[in-house]
């Protein structure tokens, strides 16, 4: 089953991304993958390096290949730029901001995760080295305000049955995890060698009941803070 098939967005995250868009007319979706979370009442053109991303795409926005380091545009070509869960992937990300803020009119719009954050029972129980390996990849909220200026900060709860198959999005789905066309959807997978065995115990933890136990508050929540963090930078 392909990316764009697990990861179709969320209404609730793509109504938040819209909101903190606000009044423009034209916006650039950087790292835009098969373009989940462009909105579409608005003019859209998406840069994605990867032409294995760029043929997953199903809509008709303009799309560019390119790196966010190098965006092929001229300055204030846009009222705004967004990027959705993608900076962790940059080469580098404080010339990758820079060139959002050049291109951008009015302001640049990211939802990232803040490496500060905890994670959630799966990163700490059975996979902490995904935590340890992220955690330098994800710019700190100090550094986002460092490369773009004042910067706003909104959290962005995940609701229970978020309909973006991220890492985050299962937190009260547990046996998704034990679905490898599942897990194939989410990039830090990718980096372990050996999560067969992790999985194997989850499977058997959710058998045994020790991860109802250890979890079972969880099942009577509607959302949680997993530390996704949707980041405004208003432009002068």
């Amino acid at each position: 089953m392909g990316y764009a098939v697990r990861r179709q967005p969320d209404p609730r995250i793509a109504q938040c991304i819209r909101i903190v868009l606000g009044d423009v007319l034209s916006v650039l979706d950087v790292g835009a993958g098969a373009g989940s979370y462009e909105p579409s009442d608005l003019s859209v053109v998406a840069v994605e390096p990867s032409w294995q991303m760029i043929k997953q795409r199903s809509h008709g926005s303009g799309v560019v290949q390119a790196r966010a380091e190098g965006l092929p545009f001229p300055d204030r070509s846009f009222d705004a730029v967004m990027a959705v869960l993608s900076i962790h992937h940059w080469q580098d990300r404080t010339r990758g901001l820079e060139e959002c803020a050049r291109v951008a009119r009015q302001r640049v719009v990211i939802l990232t995760w803040d490496p500060a954050s905890e994670g959630f029972w799966l990163v700490q129980d059975y996979f902490p080295e995904m935590l340890a390996h992220d955690r330098p990849l994800f710019p700190t909220m100090e550094s986002l305000g460092a490369a773009l200026g004042p910067i706003s900060v909104q959290a962005t709860p995940i609701p229970w049955d978020c309909t973006d198959g991220f890492l985050g999005a299962y937190w009260r789905r547990p046996d998704a995890y034990l679905d490898a066309s599942v897990r194939a959807g989410m990039s830090p997978f990718s980096r372990v060698s050996d999560s067969g065995s992790r999985i194997k115990r989850l499977r058997s933890d959710l058998a045994s009941g020790r991860w109802a136990r250890r979890h079972g508050d969880l099942l009577g929540l509607q959302s949680v803070d997993m530390g996704y963090r949707l980041v405004t930078a208003e432009l002068h």
